[in-house]
């Protein structure tokens, strides 16, 4: 998805605020009062609050339009100066001179935050200055993929101008994603996707949010009352839970490794998802690469972005990793396959000894995820190759051939059988496509007759020639001079 990120163009419409970071050291506490006493070593401004929604989106490699209200003031300023230095976003600001641009210090020592210090308006925008942001939103709309509303419940998203904007945004075929503050998600009513933490969703919907199941009641609970199209709720370390209306719930592991900052986090979720629709993928997906930001800028101290080569070096990091979570019992390989259903996705199986991987393995996989939507492979047991290749096979035991097989990114799972055949994995399994390589007829294909009857296919992969296990075992007796 990474290369892809690009080709969208994003309207951002929300809050802009002035973030200030001060750090320093503190080795004393004051005599004056039992505080401690903080010596500043250096301070840094950034823009916040929707401002940071739009850097996430232009450092993933998107487009955006940015429309917000600032104050006529020194921090106003700087928030445009600051934004202005980004390359693929525009800023629309919406000058207020009766309301100040919010400004959030904080002040961080040993990397943890002392205190934070606000400075925000108390009088809320006059009508016309609200109008001016709901006509510039209407005027971007036509040229964006996405709209986002990012509201920090500091004036600019009232309930006039929400309705306004997801009522242009639906007249436009545009979709709207939310991150909202308030606890009435009713706002937000024609929304495409409202993407609340933990607390905030608890409080929406009035119940606890604990573990899986209750994320997913109250998302639920959430889509049916609220009228939005999806929820999904991030839970911090548990990671994150999508809930699209009528369909099965999607938990997603976090993927955080060190946690020193979470200011911000919520900003840059928000910013992939729509970053990953408006490149045209589908919302599972937004939401899981959103699972990955979300893990990485939790390592950064500040309001922070992360950019697409960040990305990858988690997803690497993460690969051994993930390996593990595939080699799977056949009960915990139903469980899954049961999930991927439910996403219409096209289940295909093949098998063997896998000994030895070489490319004519690696074709055979290659051919047959190309076949379909997730791959199951099914290993024979050390007992069931001894069987089919003789005593002193296999060269490798099952656990290592697992292992090998759950390293490769076009295999899903791995479910260990012991007998000579397949046959009782696939009527388990029931796969949509069952593929073997082209050294056998379509009709001697174990499993291939149940395929079909339930109008499933088999697929017979090309062979790549001169690879084969045996030929490499034969290949290093010889060289070590031993009679094969």
């Amino acid at each position: 998805m990474l290369p892809t990120l690009d080709k969208g163009r994003v309207l951002v419409v929300g809050d802009l605020m002035l973030d200030r970071y001060v750090t320093g050291t503190v080795n004393r506490i004051s005599p004056e009062a039992p505080i401690p006493v903080m010596r500043i070593d250096h301070e840094a401004e950034m823009p916040g609050g929707a401002g940071n929604v739009a850097r996430n989106i232009v450092s993933l490699g998107g487009q955006v339009v940015l429309v917000g209200l600032i104050g006529d003031d020194t921090a106003g300023a700087r928030v445009t100066e600051l934004l202005a230095d980004e390359e693929g976003l525009a800023l629309h600001p919406v000058i207020c001179p009766s309301t100040p641009t919010t400004v959030k210090t904080r002040y961080l020592a040993s990397g943890q935050q002392l205190l934070r210090a606000d400075v925000e308006g108390k009088i809320a925008a006059p009508v016309d200055i609200l109008s001016q942001v709901v006509e510039r939103a209407r005027a971007e709309l036509p040229r964006a993929d996405v709209a986002v509303l990012s509201d920090y419940a500091k004036g600019v998203l009232t309930d006039a101008v929400i309705v306004k904007i997801i009522s242009a945004a639906a007249s436009a075929d545009v979709p709207v994603v939310v991150d909202p503050k308030s606890s009435d998600f009713t706002r937000y009513k024609g929304a495409f996707l409202v993407s609340p933490n933990r607390d905030e969703l608890s409080r929406a919907t009035g119940m606890a949010v604990e573990d899986d199941r209750s994320a997913a009641t109250a998302a639920d609970r959430a889509v049916a009352e609220s009228g939005v199209g999806a929820v999904l709720v991030t839970r911090g370390a548990q990671g994150m839970t999508l809930v699209v209306a009528g369909e099965e719930p999607l938990h997603l592991r976090t993927r955080a490794r060190e946690v020193f900052d979470v200011s911000g986090a919520g900003d840059t979720a928000i910013a992939t998802v729509a970053t990953a629709l408006a490149a045209g993928h589908g919302l599972e997906e937004a939401a899981s690469l959103a699972n990955v930001s979300a893990g990485v800028v939790v390592g950064k101290v500040g309001t922070a972005t992360v950019d697409a080569h960040e990305i990858a070096a988690s997803l690497q990091t993460a690969a051994s990793r993930d390996s593990r979570d595939k080699i799977v019992s056949l009960h915990s390989a139903l469980d899954r396959i049961a999930q991927w259903r439910r996403r219409e996705k096209r289940v295909v199986f093949t098998n063997g000894c896998f000994d030895l991987l070489h490319p004519g393995h690696v074709s055979l996989l290659e051919q047959a995820r190309a076949a379909g939507d997730a791959l199951i492979v099914g290993l024979n047991s050390d007992a069931s190759v001894s069987r089919l290749k003789g005593d002193d096979r296999p060269v490798q035991p099952a656990a290592t051939r697992a292992s090998v097989l759950a390293s490769l990114s076009t295999v899903d799972l791995v479910v260990e059988f012991g007998e000579d055949t397949p046959m009782s994995l696939i009527e388990a399994i029931r796969p949509d496509v069952l593929v073997k390589g082209a050294d056998y007829a379509e009709d001697g294909v174990v499993g291939g007759d149940l395929v079909k009857s339930y109008g499933g296919r088999v697929v017979l992969a090309e062979l790549a020639e001169g690879h084969s296990t045996t030929g490499t075992i034969y290949r290093i007796d010889r060289r070590a001079g031993r009679n094969p």
